[in-house]
């Protein structure tokens, strides 16, 4: 039995009689609509499609199906959904069209829906679709029609987000000088360390210093790009009045105002942990600064990198000439596998999350999950450790 849908229109026709006297008539009209036999999903021409990032822009697939029938004059919804296996068992909408019966990916669109239903990129897969009618602003009555599969290979879509400090709490340019020098937004500025589990969750342990110990010493900001100044992120007060707090609200430009935010700040020199989280910039709080106990940290002289995503020898990393538990590579070229921090005490520090994480001694091995040039940087007080791709 075919289900229906009634749309109630109510009609309120007003008459005016000469004595002022207003009387209404109430006319109901029901108008049903029928559930729609099973569309028809035609079948692709080319069914082995390998995706190349070179023009995302471009057209890589379109979907025909025959119009949907739900018995009245009104405009049928159709989405396309994607999935790998054939039950639809975590389905993705990679598009969804009114009033047409076909819809074409662009390149990008395409490859962002295969990896957002699971495939992994550069290795050919099948990803199943089919495609869903329904009639109303409620997407009411819908019926799926026949599932049809196709071999895909994606290219790697990297959307996680990096973050760089900048200012005079850090000596960033490494020459001693905690100074107006280092707002120097160009100058391998380290990066915040980002949470595997929680991407809007970043965190940065280290030295703290305040220079000359004045009003504008111990400051920075967070940059959302080396060597550009916007987007960038600091407290909601202006500068001038933006006294050193030990957490509260960001804000950023271009984010949640026009005009540049205020700076964080230290009171004093020392270790400090500084996480924030992007989540909610306008709830509070989404800063904290907590002071961290260095006493007992070993002081490593030399740390390197080894794994099967090396195409070759160990590679050193730089040690921080401002603090010594910063190390960092500024490229590197790695191989899908797997990679270890090896240290001079002969330690070998891993953990199991790709680009971002905590490695902990004997930890096993980090995934490097596709082929690119990274920059890498490695924290030995807290294990935090992160592979920013430099062409993904």
């Amino acid at each position: 039995m075919k289900n229906i849908l009634k749309f109630k229109v109510v009609l309120l026709t007003v008459f005016t009689l000469g004595f002022l006297v207003n009387s209404c008539e109430d006319d109901t009209s029901v108008f049903t609509a029928t559930e729609t036999e099973a569309i028809t999903l035609a079948e692709l021409p080319i069914t082995v499609i390998e995706l190349d990032d070179t023009n995302p822009g471009n057209p890589a697939i379109t979907f025909n199906w025959n119009e949907a029938d739900y018995g009245q004059q009104a405009s049928e919804n159709y989405a396309v959904i994607f999935a790998t296996d054939d039950a639809f068992t975590n389905p993705v909408v990679a598009t969804t069209i009114t009033g047409s019966t076909s819809a074409t990916l662009s390149v990008n669109e395409l490859n962002s829906s295969a990896s957002a239903a699971g495939l992994p990129p550069f290795m050919f897969n099948t990803l199943y679709a089919k495609v869903e009618s329904s009639i109303g602003t409620q997407n009411g009555l819908p019926v799926s029609s026949n599932i049809i599969s196709f071999q895909i290979q994606p290219f790697y879509n990297y959307t996680l987000k990096d973050f760089y400090i900048v200012g005079n709490a850090l000596d960033i340019d490494g020459n001693g000088v905690w100074e107006d020098p280092d707002w120097n937004n160009n100058s391998n500025n380290p990066p915040l360390f980002r949470n595997a589990i929680n991407t809007n969750l970043y965190t940065y342990t280290g030295y703290f210093g305040t220079g000359s110990g004045g009003f504008d010493q111990g400051r920075f900001k967070i940059l959302g790009e080396r060597g550009q100044w916007q987007p960038q992120w600091g407290v909601t007060d202006n500068e001038g009045s933006d006294t050193k707090q030990e957490s509260g609200n960001i804000a950023g430009n271009p984010t949640t105002q026009d005009g540049d935010p205020g700076r964080f700040g230290v009171e004093t020199d020392g270790y400090y942990t500084f996480t924030i989280n992007f989540s909610r910039p306008t709830d509070a709080p989404h800063y904290t600064f907590s002071s961290f106990d260095v006493s007992g940290a070993t002081d490593y002289t030399s740390i390197a990198i080894e794994g099967d995503a090396l195409s070759g020898e160990n590679v050193e990393m730089t040690q921080s000439n401002a603090d010594p538990h910063i190390w960092n590579i500024t490229n590197v070229n790695l191989q899908t596998g797997d990679l270890q921090f090896v240290t001079n005490t002969g330690s070998t520090w891993g953990g199991d999350t790709s680009f971002s994480g905590v490695a902990t001694d004997g930890g096993g091995s980090i995934p490097v999950i596709v082929q690119d040039d990274y920059e890498v940087w490695f924290n030995d007080l807290t294990g935090d450790y992160i592979l920013i791709p430099l062409n993904l």
